[in-house]
C-alpha cells in the first residue's frame, strides 16, 4: 500500500504544483485568504471529501474529511495558506496547504481498507492572528487523535520546539499641556512609556536565557511642543514554556504599572494579538515521520535535530492533541525564510519537487497510523505523559 501511495502522489504531482503556483501568484494576507481557501476546498470536494467552511467562526477556515464509517483514528493534516505583507509567499504557505490536500487525497484507499478518518483542517492567519488558537479554544481538535503539518525550509529538520508568546499592548494616558508655556500643567505619557522601556530593558538581565522580550513605541505623541497625553507601546514576550511565560508577564506588567505610578499617568494593558503556547513535539510521532522521510530517499544525515523556531500557533494544537511540525527542504541551506529568495523557491517547480518528499512522508506516516492503531495508542500515551 505504501508503494501505491507514493505512486499516486508522483502521478498527481504536476497537477498539484499548478494549484500551489496559483496560490503563490495570488497571495492573500491572514483572514483574507478567500481565493486559496476556495481552490483548496474545490479540490477536496472533487476528490470526494465532505467540506465545510467557516470553521470556528473564521471566514477563511475550513474542515474537510473522508471516511469515518468504519472505526479507527482521526488523523488531521493541517493546511496553511496565508501570505506575508509586501513579500507574498515568502514563508511558503502556498506549499503547506496544497501538500496537506495531496497527502490526504492519497490516503482515501487506505481509509476504505482500514477505517478511521482523514481530515484536512484549513487554518488561516498563522503569520498574524493565529487561526489555530481560536480553533483550539472552539474545540475543533477535540475529536482528533493526531495532528500533523509540514513546513518548507532550507533544510530537513525534525519537529522541534517553539516559544510560548504573548503580544502585549501598553496605553499610557496623561494630560496634554504646552511644552514651553505651561509644561508643569501636563502629565507626560511619553515619560511613562520611556520609563517602562528602560525598566523592561533592565529586567532582561535577571531572566533566563530562553526569554525574549522585544517591542516598539508605536505612538509617542503628536508634536514636540505638546506634552503627550497618550502614548502606546507594543511588545512580544516569549519563553520556552508557557508556565514560565506567565511569571515573566507579571514582571513586565509591573514595569508598566511602576512607570505609570512614577509619572502620574494611568496605563491600560491589553493583548493586540492572540497568545501562542509553546510547541511540544510528540517524540514517537516525530520519529515515525523521520523514518518515513528516509523511506522517500532522504539520507538520515540530512535530517537535522529539531530546533526552536520563534512562536507558532501549532504550539496551541500540541497542547491538546499529539502533534508534529517538521521542516522540509525546498532550496539551498543559505536561504532563510521571509526573503525574496525563499519566496522564489516556494513558487518554483524545483521547490515543489523537493517538497513532495515531505508530502510523501506525511502520507506514509498517516498510513502507518491508520493501519496500525497500536502506534496511535503509544503516541497518545506519550502525549498524556
Amino acid at each position: 500500500m505504501k508503494d501505491k501511495i507514493l505512486k499516486f502522489i508522483g502521478q498527481r504531482e504536476k497537477e498539484y504544483f499548478k494549484l500551489a503556483r496559483y496560490i503563490w501568484e495570488n497571495p492573500e494576507l491572514g483572514n483574507q485568504e478567500y481565493k486559496a481557501m476556495d481552490k483548496l476546498m474545490e479540490k477536496l470536494q472533487s476528490e470526494g471529501f465532505i467540506v465545510e467552511k467557516g470553521t470556528a467562526g473564521l471566514k477563511t477556515a475550513f474542515t474537510a474529511w473522508y471516511g469515518g464509517e468504519k472505526s479507527g483514528p482521526t488523523i488531521a493534516l493541517l493546511a496553511e495558506y496565508d501570505a506575508l505583507p509586501q513579500l507574498g509567499h515568502g514563508c511558503g504557505h502556498n506549499l503547506i496547504g496544497v501538500g496537506a490536500v495531496l497527502a490526504a487525497v492519497s490516503l482515501k484507499e487506505s481509509v476504505d481498507l482500514y477505517g478511521g478518518k482523514i481530515m484536512v483542517i484549513g487554518t488561516p492567519a498563522e503569520e498574524t492572528d493565529g487561526g489555530k488558537v481560536i480553533m483550539v479554544e472552539k474545540g475543533v481538535f477535540d475529536s482528533v487523535d493526531v495532528a500533523m503539518m509540514i513546513h518548507p525550509a532550507s533544510s530537513y529538520e525534525s519537529s522541534g520546539t517553539s516559544l510560548a508568546m504573548e503580544a502585549l499592548q501598553f496605553d499610557f494616558y496623561g494630560k496634554a499641556a504646552h511644552g514651553a508655556a505651561s509644561p508643569h500643567k501636563g502629565i507626560n505619557a511619553l515619560d511613562a512609556i520611556v520609563n517602562m522601556y528602560v525598566a523592561i530593558s533592565t529586567l532582561r538581565q535577571q531572566l533566563t536565557s530562553d526569554i525574549r522580550i522585544h517591542g516598539i513605541i508605536s505612538k509617542g505623541g503628536e508634536a514636540a511642543n505638546i506634552i503627550p497625553d497618550h502614548t502606546q507601546g507594543r511588545y512580544y514576550v516569549r519563553a520556552k514554556e508557557k508556565d514560565n511565560l506567565k511569571e515573566v508577564i507579571k514582571k513586565v506588567k509591573n514595569c508598566a504599572h511602576a512607570a505609570a505610578l512614577a509619572t502620574g499617568c494611568t496605563v491600560e494593558i491589553s493583548n493586540y494579538e492572540l497568545s501562542y503556547d509553546n510547541l511540544v513535539s510528540n517524540a514517537p510521532l516525530s520519529q515515525l515521520f523521520d523514518d518515513n522521510l528516509i523511506q522517500t530517499g532522504v539520507s538520515p544525515d540530512e535530517i537535522h535535530k529539531g530546533l526552536e523556531h520563534g512562536s507558532l500557533d501549532m504550539g496551541n494544537v500540541s497542547q491538546v492533541v499529539p502533534a508534529i511540525h517538521p521542516y522540509i527542504k525546498i532550496c539551498e541551506e543559505n536561504i532563510p525564510a521571509h526573503t525574496l529568495e525563499f519566496k522564489e523557491a516556494a513558487g518554483s517547480e524545483q521547490g515543489f519537487n523537493l517538497f513532495v518528499k515531505g508530502i510523501q512522508a506525511l502520507a506514509l506516516t498517516a498510513f502507518d497510523l491508520l493501519s496500525r492503531q497500536e502506534l496511535v495508542e503509544e503516541i497518545k500515551k506519550e502525549h498524556k505523559r
